[in-house]
């Protein structure tokens, strides 16, 4: 034990008699480096003496699906930024090949009395009823950033997806397609839902039957293989110009274009989602709409504070429009 309050100590940049004085409640250390004591016992995954387990902790849980997609790398960095400018401290939780689920972390977060957790493009319902009951219960606060399902009482981050989708559909019809596919995520991702709307909405003001639109949509995972796995149904349909709903989906349609001999603009236009990092440097360069990472993650993190500090609503939702960013993998449509 001595060992680990010297861990404390290191961290906090205070003495192992300061750290002494914290746990065992005595006067004589100021506030701001009770905090740091406080937050050291934190990160060094020592439980806080009982008497002060109901204040919160000044660690922040980032929750992401993976880091392997380029925009949720983009966003951790930016929220960590962010927090770490308001004296929080991140703490980066995310899939992993040994298969740690939301549910481990949200049980770790919480032994942890957690100050607050951030969702990016995933949600806390996906660690189970049990789980999202504790942190309601708790009153953790929460921010839900581009959140793969439905939440009520809880605030929201997000994009204007259906918008996102008009945009980049009338970029490809402006060039002359007519027939246009879409590769969405998996059934009951909500993002995708809400881009199959504005699909939806762009046919109808076109005069495509329902019935005609739908043969134009496939689903498939959020990787480049599912995004040329879901291609070859939509060639065989006519489609010149496909959508995406992610930049992942739309390099791997144009791999899968590559696989069946055509080019991509020149037979087929590509439009992505994201404007992950580096899109700008593939062949060719990808047209997508661009999330205002920043932006966003700066508006998270004010959520989350004004929530900690008791002064914003749960419920608040917050959307952005997304920017059609025309690169080289859209052109004018094949004669």
């Amino acid at each position: 034990m001595n060992r680990r309050i010297s861990e404390v100590a290191a961290y906090a940049g205070v003495s192992t008699a300061t750290v002494g004085r914290v746990l065992n409640g005595r006067t004589g250390v100021s506030a701001p480096t009770r905090e740091a004591v406080l937050a050291a016992l934190d990160v060094c995954g020592i439980e806080r003496p009982v008497g002060l387990r109901g204040e919160r902790a000044a660690l922040i849980g980032l929750v992401v699906p993976d880091l392997q997609n380029p925009v949720f790398s983009a966003f951790s960095e930016a929220l960590c930024v962010l927090l770490d400018r308001r004296g929080l401290i991140p703490v980066l939780c995310t899939h992993s090949q040994d298969g740690v689920s939301e549910a481990h972390y949200i049980e770790m977060l919480l032994r942890q009395n957690i100050g607050g957790i951030v969702f990016v493009g995933a949600s806390y319902a996906d660690a189970g009823p049990e789980h999202g009951r504790v942190l309601r219960e708790r009153g953790i606060p929460m921010v839900l950033v581009n959140a793969a399902d439905e939440n009520s009482g809880v605030a929201q981050v997000r994009v204007d997806d259906a918008l996102a989708a008009e945009q980049a559909l009338a970029h490809l019809a402006a060039l002359g397609h007519e027939r246009i596919g879409m590769v969405l995520g998996p059934g009951g991702h909500v993002p995708s839902a809400r881009k199959l709307a504005g699909f939806a909405a762009f046919c109808g003001r076109r005069g495509v039957a329902p019935e005609e639109w739908r043969r134009l949509v496939a689903y498939a995972l959020f990787t480049m293989e599912g995004g040329a796995t879901a291609l070859p149904r939509l060639l065989a349909e006519g489609v010149t110009g496909v959508v995406c709903a992610s930049d992942a989906l739309a390099l791997g349609v144009i791999r899968g274009a590559r696989r069946q001999g055509l080019r991509v603009p020149e037979d087929l236009s590509v439009v992505g989602f994201d404007d992950s990092p580096f899109m700008v440097a593939t062949d060719p360069p990808l047209t997508t709409a661009r999330q205002p990472v920043q932006a966003m993650a700066a508006a998270a993190v004010a959520a989350l504070v004004g929530q900690i500090e008791g002064r914003a609503d749960a419920n608040d939702l917050l959307m952005f429009d997304t920017e059609l960013i025309v690169r080289g993998s859209t052109a004018g449509r094949p004669r």
